[in-house]
């Protein structure tokens, strides 16, 4: 199957579908392995979590000193603009705490520090690769997950390219206002996972969908985050007019206004063209053709 184009992926019929779909499974990671929801707590992190591993992945045994160091990840991160040296330092020590990172052995040179992930962080973004290419699947019938199960490889190649993608994009670099505040809060992003696993039946071409019933308790219980920040991020919406609860008091069904929706999609087609164009760089890197991939 050829790449599918950014537009061609926000305007598709199933695309609301699939949406729900990469939700699903984001959330079910989440309930997993909770610690994981660090890599991705804030979409700074996630941008720092992604250049983590574009680094760690390029490393290669022709040069020992190649990979991820603290000097070429806290470069790495000023350059985006992502976070300050002080936050990217204290992250990485907070992955290593955490065993999501672990020393690479026999280093030759004593004085440099070189990190790679572990076994838990690995997978864990595994499954989040693998997760989008199923989606990808269902938009054009391609069979791009059961390759990258096959094809371990495919993963830790794309892996890099993808990242280097999404983070030269200006459009998933800084998300649209109206789900930036979201996302730049802690956690955020899984309430928005939430809120769009919810959605049935699409219809873009009216004034507001409905997420069911919604409380800030529930979300809090659910999620472990604080009502206090829950409140901060609704707020704003309301005050937006992003979105809103049919009855007062957030009580009743809570409607997202269709201008949410469609910048929500927007940004996320962005991640989807990225890691599609990434899944077929790995496998010409790899020298697998379309054809072959079509049959594994």
């Amino acid at each position: 199957m050829p790449m599918m184009k950014r537009a061609d992926i926000a305007a598709h019929p199933l695309f609301p579908a699939i949406e729900k779909q990469i939700a699903q499974h984001l959330i079910g990671i989440h309930m997993r392995t909770p610690r994981m929801s660090r890599l991705k707590a804030s979409h700074r992190k996630w941008l720092m979590t992604q250049s983590v591993f574009a680094l760690a992945l390029r490393r290669t045994d022709k040069d020992p000193l190649s990979g991820l160091t603290a000097t070429r990840f806290v470069e790495t991160v000023m350059r985006l603009g992502a976070a300050s040296r002080n936050t990217a330092t204290a992250y990485l020590s907070e992955l290593v705490a955490y065993k999501f990172l672990r020393d690479v052995p026999d280093v030759p040179d004593k004085r440099v520090r070189v990190l790679e992930p572990t076994k838990l962080s690995l997978n864990g973004l595994r499954s989040w690769f693998n997760g989008h290419l199923a989606c990808l699947d269902r938009l054009d019938g391609g069979n791009r997950e059961m390759t990258s199960l096959a094809e371990e490889r495919i993963f830790l190649i794309a892996q890099p390219i993808g990242a280097d993608i999404m983070v030269s994009d200006p459009l998933w670099l800084e998300p649209p206002e109206s789900i930036g505040h979201f996302l730049w809060s802690d956690l955020g992003g899984i309430i928005l996972h939430d809120l769009f696993a919810r959605l049935d039946d699409v219809n873009r071409t009216a004034p507001t969908i409905s997420c069911g019933p919604v409380t800030l308790v529930e979300l809090s219980e659910t999620y472990q985050v604080s009502t206090t920040n829950l409140k901060r991020m609704f707020k704003k919406a309301e005050t937006d007019g992003l979105l809103s609860w049919e009855q007062p008091r957030r009580r009743g069904e809570l409607l997202l206004s269709i201008s949410f929706v469609e910048d929500y999609f927007t940004w996320q087609s962005a991640k989807f063209a990225a890691i599609d164009r990434s899944y077929h760089q790995a496998l010409a890197q790899l020298g697998i053709k379309t054809e072959e991939a079509a049959a594994a």
